[in-house]
């Protein structure tokens, strides 16, 4: 068994490092790959070698399940084989043939070279707890002559982001959602790993750095909450979704998390707090509103921020007066719009 696991990674390794040589080359326009755990293990490693926008199909008998260390934060297909890719046969024969098509009309079709690819690409990063502070924000900096493109912090989002600002795609970055780090610190299923909110910082670009949603760490339905959680402040989101408060102990730790990394920053940066809530559930009266927990996270932010602007506005999160705040900053740190179109 050990030996085949590793025998697996090592194909897995070595189907990447092909891929990326060939797409260098300009002798790969596409992958297609199928197959059951340990095919799927190499192809997708193969895929996730590749930049975005290269057409990425798996075929897999795993696609129903839980995909995420296949995709990671890449744009990949995951099409469900439902039989066993063993034959062709009155099950397999549709699918693969889905498949085939798929990826025949992927890299046949030119891409799309219309709307906004002469404007400079803005990401902003959203939970639903945030969505009227990044909505109001993406207007402003759109009639600004910038595009915006929206990740949703829940892990996957967050890492692509990060993967994005290191391709070179990104200008600047309103992280206005930065919750994916207290799943990091405290042990939620939503973290995007330790390097989230690294990228920019090493890559010089341009950055608005806030704490929306750093009141909350994501599990599941309540069952998935572990037991030592079990006297904690909940809020049930949906049946999908529980929410446990962060306490102040542990605010002070994702508050010089955010100080620290930003510290690194290579390129503009700044951090806006605002006072009065951090989160659609975080304010006077909210369910999860605790003035405690927020002065710890603004104290451990202002204690390992080193040179970097901390702007605290006396407002909530998602009011408008902060979201343009926010955008003016980021735009101000931006080189001037191209196109206001």
């Amino acid at each position: 068994m050990h030996d085949r696991g590793a025998a697996v990674a090592a194909a897995a390794a070595g189907a990447a490092a092909l891929m990326a040589a060939e797409y260098a080359r300009g002798k790969l326009a596409g992958v297609l790959a199928l197959g059951g755990s340990a095919g799927t293990t190499i192809g997708t490693a193969a895929m996730r070698a590749l930049p975005w926008g290269v057409p990425k199909v798996m075929v897999s008998t795993l696609a129903s399940g839980q995909v995420r260390h296949f995709v990671g934060h890449k744009d990949i297909f995951m099409l469900n084989s439902v039989a066993d890719i063993a034959g062709i046969n009155r099950l397999s024969r549709p699918v693969l043939d889905q498949a085939a098509r798929a990826m025949a009309g992927l890299v046949s079709l030119p891409p799309d070279a219309s709307s906004g690819r002469d404007k400079s690409l803005v990401a902003a990063t959203m939970f639903g707890v945030t969505t009227p502070c990044v909505e109001h924000a993406r207007a402003v900096l759109e009639k600004a002559g910038y595009e915006v493109v929206v990740f949703h912090a829940t892990g996957a989002g967050g890492e692509a982001m990060e993967s994005l600002i290191r391709e070179g795609l990104i200008a600047g970055v309103l992280d206005i959602t930065t919750t994916e780090l207290a799943d990091e610190i405290v042990g939620g299923f939503l973290s995007a790993g330790p390097a989230r909110l690294s990228a920019a910082a090493e890559c010089g670009i341009p950055q608005v750095v806030s704490v929306g949603a750093t009141d909350m760490v994501n599990f599941y339905g309540p069952a998935t909450v572990p037991a030592r959680f079990a006297d904690r402040k909940f809020h049930r989101h949906n049946a999908n979704v529980t929410l446990m408060r962060t306490t102040a102990e542990e605010n002070l730790q994702i508050g010089a998390e955010i100080g620290r990394k930003v510290a690194r920053s290579s390129g503009p940066a700044a951090i806006l707090f605002p006072l009065g809530g951090v989160s659609a559930i975080d304010g006077t009266g909210a369910p999860f509103d605790d003035p405690a927990a927020r002065r710890a996270l603004l104290a451990a932010i202002g204690a390992n921020r080193q040179q970097v602007e901390l702007v605290q506005l006396d407002c909530h999160l998602n009011d408008p007066a902060f979201a343009e705040a926010a955008a003016k900053r980021l735009i101000e740190m931006l080189p001037r719009a191209r196109s206001s179109d």
